[in-house]
């Protein structure tokens, strides 16, 4: 069953890099920019490289993105994690809101926390199979604390949310697209995660067909 997943294009994303790591786990993958886009994908990535202050560019986007995240696998990626949350201290304005919280500026000597990092894993299914968890982070900004949060990482000595997971929606702080094997296994697992959920409701529209015709052939 072939998945198709769309990448949103706001501008602000590392989408070259973040498609041909999906193409290489064997996604039929697409560039989105309108609403009709998301509307013909199985599941969405939201990627990032940048500033909070790129929530303004999704403000044409955001009812699209809401309506997908609440149907559909979603994945957020480095700046796309945080734009999932209600405010940031980067930037002055408001983001998605999925996420209560706000984003905060890392307190560590050495920033961008740039590099290899690893991560300890709380739960989560994005990590099914991966024993040794690091992963590429450079970002300045995190979340220190979620009630969603399925792994962490540090910055120096400081702790922050690498990862969070809540029904369908998922989200990374570190970049899977250039995190080698490990990035790869996470990408697979999200993409054998969305199309399980796609097959789920192929048969699910299977089932709701049947008993339709059965109800019509009853009445007839």
């Amino acid at each position: 069953m072939e998945l198709k997943i769309a990448i949103i294009d706001y501008g602000a994303g590392n989408i070259g890099s973040a498609a041909n790591a999906l193409r290489k786990c064997r996604a039929d993958v697409s560039i989105a920019k309108t609403g009709k886009d998301l509307q013909k994908a199985d599941a969405i990535v939201l990627p990032g490289v940048g500033s909070f202050s790129c929530a303004k560019r999704l403000a044409k986007l955001r009812k699209p993105i809401l309506d997908s995240i609440s149907k559909k696998p979603f994945l957020g990626i480095c700046l796309g994690m945080q734009l999932l949350f209600e405010e940031s201290e980067e930037a002055r304005g408001s983001a998605l809101g999925i996420f209560s919280g706000k984003v905060r500026r890392l307190k560590c000597k050495k920033l961008p926390n740039v590099g290899w990092r690893e991560v300890k894993v709380r739960k989560g299914r994005l990590f099914s199979g991966i024993r040794s968890p690091i992963f590429y982070f450079c970002h300045s900004y995190a979340i220190k604390e979620s009630e969603n949060a399925s792994s962490f990482s540090k910055a120096g000595k400081e702790n922050f949310v690498a990862s969070l997971e809540r029904e369908n929606l998922f989200a990374v702080q570190f970049h899977p697209e250039k995190s080698g094997a490990c990035g790869l296994k996470l990408l697979s697992n999200f993409v054998k995660i969305a199309t399980q959920a796609k097959k789920r409701q192929a048969e699910l529209a299977s089932s709701v067909q049947q008993m339709r015709a059965s109800a019509r052939a009853k009445g007839a």
